[in-house]
């Protein structure tokens, strides 16, 4: 039995008004009894989030920050809604002045600002008297 012929049994068991249980105890008893599971379909599969795009895409950004959105969609034949919510939610990354960038710091650029800060405050306290000589900081 074809999608048409199925539909066709399921809208005469709803203006009978059988209730969605009632309707599919009615096909099961009456009809040859048929799955409702989706079988296997040809085409492109469902998921195209997986792991080796999410790795090539960040792959691609990394290498190409002024990348184009379209640039990636034509490469990895993904559609543009995909290639965006892999960028956005998987990446975390958002489109700034033209180039992909993280929406927040990791961890270690976090630490590597501490570290350079850190750096900074001991250069300060190891040259203070040459920084408070207002001669020595004459440009001549």
């Amino acid at each position: 039995m074809d999608k048409k012929e199925f539909r066709v049994l399921i809208k005469y068991c709803f203006l009978k008004g059988k209730n969605t249980v009632e309707a599919k105890t009615w096909l099961y008893s009456e009809c040859c009894e048929m799955s409702t599971k989706r079988g296997e379909r040809s085409g492109r599969p469902k998921e195209v989030v997986t792991d080796i795009n999410i790795k090539k895409i960040h792959k691609m950004i990394l290498n190409e920050r002024k990348l184009k959105l379209y640039e990636i969609v034509d490469t990895l034949k993904i559609s543009t809604e995909r290639v965006h919510y892999i960028i956005h939610e998987y990446l975390d990354m958002r489109k700034l002045c033209a180039k992909w960038v993280l929406r927040e710091l990791t961890f270690d650029q976090k630490q590597r600002r501490v570290d350079d800060s850190d750096q900074c405050v001991k250069m300060i306290k190891h040259n203070k008297p040459e920084l408070l000589n207002p001669l020595h900081s004459v440009i001549i």
